[in-house]
């Protein structure tokens, strides 16, 4: 059984936040919401919010163990990008780009050997 969490619209760029995310990528759920607790990153903390829906998730809703669950997938997509200015000298306009990301998490449970 899957069950997955997502958040759109993080303030962070997917660049960023693939730095984080390749930390976790298939450890075990309670495993990885203690390694991005000390990460000392803007994005581990965004990671582990939704880590920690997706684990909520999966014990409300499917009534699964949190200790038999993995990450088994988890992507940092780009979202919608917001274009703000800032004038330059000489009257010039001096554009900045602020990237905004998506994060989706997908859990599944182990398997037993």
């Amino acid at each position: 059984m899957e069950v997955r969490a997502k958040t759109t619209s993080l303030s962070i760029s997917p660049r960023k936040l693939r730095l984080v995310i390749d930390q976790v990528r298939g450890l075990g759920a309670r495993q990885a919401v203690t390694v991005l607790e000390y990460m000392p990153k803007k994005g581990a903390e965004m990671v582990q919010k939704t880590l920690l829906s997706a684990i909520a998730n999966a014990e409300n809703n499917h009534d699964l163990n949190p200790d038999d669950l993995y990450i088994k997938t988890i992507m940092a997509d780009e979202g919608p990008r917001l274009k703000r200015m800032k004038a330059g000298a000489r009257g010039r306009y001096k554009p900045r780009v602020r990237r905004l990301s998506h994060l989706t998490v997908i859990l599944a449970e182990r398997e037993e050997a």
